[in-house]
């Protein structure tokens, strides 16, 4: 530490990343200083993760140079830093890793929000554990694909969706729906279509209905308004906790927001439409059943009980339907709501809370504080 603070990189793409950053750094000493990719209100960005919005493998292609160039210059920052975070977004911060490694061997690296092994690419958990100090796992069943570094700490979205937003059972007739399109435009583009069909047929069908439509504040008075297209049908949201509060039913892009919905005991559908290359060749890789994190969740709790499957996302049994790719319509979404399992939603998704035990960031905040080789008991703490 220089001066009496400790310079803290981090690598944060994503607006979901730099939420739980927020409520990590709130746990941290002001003498901690923030730097790298990270929203202004977080640290000192070098980058904005909204220069990172990359969707698909096509999508890479074509910002490759810039990539290169993000990927030199924040592995000499990280080099000079007293620690490294990185979260989440496994194609670049492994890449960023290896450059960080080559120029700085000493500095402790952790990674929190880890790649998704469990998915596709096994084999990464032994490079990953190579390249960090610290192995921050957020799901139970992560750590048995690493042998020494890795600790559950926690699922971060507890930090947020405590006890008090849960709302189960207690808003079924509500006839309150909310659209969720997530938070790139690509996706927003191909879902809000078959969303403002999907209004109209509820509005038509079912009397004293609200619809809310669910946007990312960052898009508030911008020209991604436009991308959404016609929005009469909506009353528009601009925080995910109150726009699903209270609701009776959702229709939720794949991501991070079926596990808020999930943890907030909101019946919902997965709706999801990628790019076809896109799709083929995640297909091609990710050999899953699901792509919820919910219905994966739900598999992993399953599987450590005895039920027999080859790894989670693999199973049969799911907490919710999911719609993909052609599947992905206004009909079919609407069939999904009048046919959905409440019961078994419930039992599921009550259990998943339990399963998660509780937040990550105080156990986070210290492990980054510890000594680099420090064995401190993370559930202890």
């Amino acid at each position: 530490m220089k001066s009496g603070k400790m310079t803290i990189f981090v690598s944060a793409l994503e607006p979901s990343s730099n939420l739980h950053l927020k409520n990590l750094i709130a746990k941290l000493p002001q003498y901690c200083e923030i730097i790298g990719v990270c929203d202004r209100d977080v640290g000192r960005p070098l980058f904005l993760p909204s220069q990172f919005s990359i969707m698909g493998f096509t999508d890479v292609l074509q910002r490759i140079s810039f990539l290169r160039y993000a990927l030199k210059t924040l592995s000499f920052e990280a080099s000079v830093c007293d620690q490294v975070l990185l979260m989440d977004s496994s194609s670049f911060n492994i890449r960023l890793a290896k450059l960080i490694r080559k120029q700085n061997p000493r500095v402790t690296i952790m990674y929190y929000i880890l790649p998704q092994v469990w998915a596709w690419k096994a084999w990464r958990a032994k490079e990953i554990e190579e390249l960090c100090d610290k192995l921050a796992c957020i799901w139970p069943f992560e750590l048995q694909y690493y042998t020494s570094k890795a600790k559950y700490v926690g699922h971060p979205l507890l930090d947020i969706y405590t006890q008090e937003y849960i709302y189960q059972n207690d808003n079924l007739d509500s006839k309150v729906f909310v659209f969720m399109p997530g938070s790139r435009k690509s996706e927003i583009k191909k879902l809000m279509k078959e969303y403002i069909v999907l209004a109209k047929m509820i509005k038509k069908k079912y009397d004293h209905t609200t619809l809310r439509l669910i946007i990312p504040l960052r898009f508030k008075d911008t020209a991604m308004m436009n991308v959404y297209g016609d929005l009469t049908e909506f009353e528009l949201y601009y925080d995910t906790q109150e726009g699903l509060k209270n609701a009776s039913f959702a229709f939720v892009c794949a991501g991070t927001a079926t596990l808020e919905a999930s943890l907030m005991q909101i019946p919902f559908v997965l709706v999801y439409k990628a790019k076809w290359i896109d799709y083929i060749i995640a297909k091609m890789f990710v050999q899953l059943n699901f792509v919820g994190l919910a219905n994966i969740i739900y598999q992993a709790m399953q599987l450590e009980n005895g039920k027999e499957m080859k790894k989670a996302g693999l199973g049969l049994d799911y907490l919710h339907e999911e719609l993909l790719q052609r599947d992905c319509k206004a009909s079919k979404m609407l069939q999904a709501y009048e046919n959905f399992d409440y019961q078994r939603y419930f039992e599921g998704v009550s259990k998943l809370r339990s399963y998660l035990k509780h937040g990550s960031a105080k156990r986070v905040a210290k492990w980054i504080l510890s000594k680099k080789n420090s064995n401190i008991a993370i559930s202890n703490l």
